[in-house]
């Protein structure tokens, strides 16, 4: 009886139904920024390390020793470690490279620059998914191709073009020039590894470096699982077949700094979380709050006849159910609506000098969606059992002459 007589006038005054509606938006936008949020932040992250991975790769041999410089000593090829280490479950390739450091002039300007050579082993999928125009270098077996992929930012500065020739200095004894020509340009975002490489075929930094075809700077690996930890435990892996004189790295040791911060903007995330429900939590409270106020005298008549506080008290917890299930649907609505028109026509764009990034980037995982809302629903009734309480100190006898 005290249920349908509480449902049957549970609209309310006007006041009531504004707070009642805006306690409902509350949920629904907290629950839409936290969608959005986590869903731009893992987008981000993965986006870039993708790129790190793209030029690096996940996990790199070099030379023992310790030297950081572009102009590191070489290591002799073997074969036997590169067919162990292709059998290893989670290796995607392995593939050998050469750095070699030098000067780009034209008329008008110069650049520094590395070569980086690859060989007919190159995973080229990064660099072709981030090509503006031309082509990789044509890396046949028998002679060393003479064409170099440079990014736009070194062919904007230099005021290069696709096809147009480039005259690369290189400081030693005696000193050396190459003429290539740019069969491709690339733009990957990430400007300081743009303007910092160049590719080449393999075979002209050993030239230059006079090296023979055996000598490499060393080899890099690709893996299934980019994840952190599943890279550590890939890197322990390759560890034991790798030679005594080689060093083996990840990518997250070359680049701690980085790594760190995008790491830290989980901590964005969970700050916008916590805020996220504080509002919706406090919305919900207060729009109790005023359908209790508002029902006091209801509330006293039906004691008067019996009803127990257990009884009243969950009419109001249900209506408050109601309006947090609502808030929920219309947020994840507009949450993954959003996200998804932003993940196919990429509107809201970014700065790329400045994010590495030229729009905002999605993904969107379910796991995270069902544990903001289950996470966003449990809270907002652990809360709401706060307000409910009031219930039982409603004296009958005062709330039925309260006017």
């Amino acid at each position: 009886m005290a249920h349908k007589a509480l449902q049957s006038n549970k609209k309310g005054s006007g006041f009531s139904k504004l707070i009642i509606n805006l306690a409902l938006a509350a949920v629904c936008v907290s629950v839409m920024v936290m969608i959005l949020a986590t869903a731009i932040v893992k987008g981000y992250q993965n986006e870039v390390k993708d790129k790190l991975i793209g030029f690096n790769a996940p996990l790199q041999i070099t030379h023992l020793d310790l030297n950081n410089s572009f102009e590191s000593l070489p290591i002799v090829r073997d074969t036997i470690m590169e067919g162990l280490a292709r059998k290893k479950e989670g290796v995607v390739f392995i593939q050998a490279y050469a750095t070699k450091a030098g000067i780009i002039k034209t008329e008008n300007a110069f650049e520094g620059i590395v070569l980086k050579g690859i060989g007919t082993d190159f995973n080229s999928n990064f660099l072709q998914k981030n090509l503006l125009e031309g082509k990789m270098p044509a890396l046949a077996d028998s002679i060393s191709s003479q064409e170099i992929v440079l990014s736009a930012i070194t062919a904007k500065r230099l005021e290069l073009k696709l096809g147009d020739p480039v005259y690369i200095y290189f400081i030693q004894d005696p000193p050396r020039v190459r003429k290539l020509k740019i069969a491709g340009i690339f733009d990957t975002g990430m400007g300081e590894l743009d303007e910092l490489y160049a590719f080449v075929d393999i075979r002209q930094v050993q030239k230059l470096n006079n090296w023979d075809q055996a000598s490499i700077s060393g080899y890099e690996i690709g893996l299934k699982n980019l994840d952190r930890t599943e890279t550590e435990i890939m890197r322990e892996e390759i560890a034991q077949i790798t030679p005594y004189n080689m060093g083996l790295s990840s990518i997250y040791e070359m680049y701690p700094a980085l790594f760190d911060w995008l790491n830290l903007l989980d901590m964005n995330v969970l700050i916008i979380m916590i805020l996220m429900i504080a509002v919706a939590a406090i919305n919900m409270i207060t729009a109790l709050l005023i359908l209790i106020l508002e029902r006091t005298q209801m509330i006293g008549l039906f004691k008067a006849m019996g009803a127990e506080d257990k009884q009243i008290s969950s009419v109001f917890l249900w209506m408050a159910i109601k309006i947090v299930l609502q808030g929920l649907l219309l947020g994840n609505l507009l949450g993954l609506g959003l996200a998804y028109l932003q993940k196919q026509f990429s509107w809201i764009k970014l700065d790329q000098k400045s994010y590495y990034l030229n729009r905002v980037p999605i993904e969107i995982n379910v796991l995270d969606v069902l544990y903001i809302n289950v996470f966003a629903f449990l809270i907002c009734m652990i809360l709401l059992l706060i307000p409910v309480k009031m219930v039982s100190k409603v004296n009958p006898i005062k709330s039925i002459q309260f006017n």
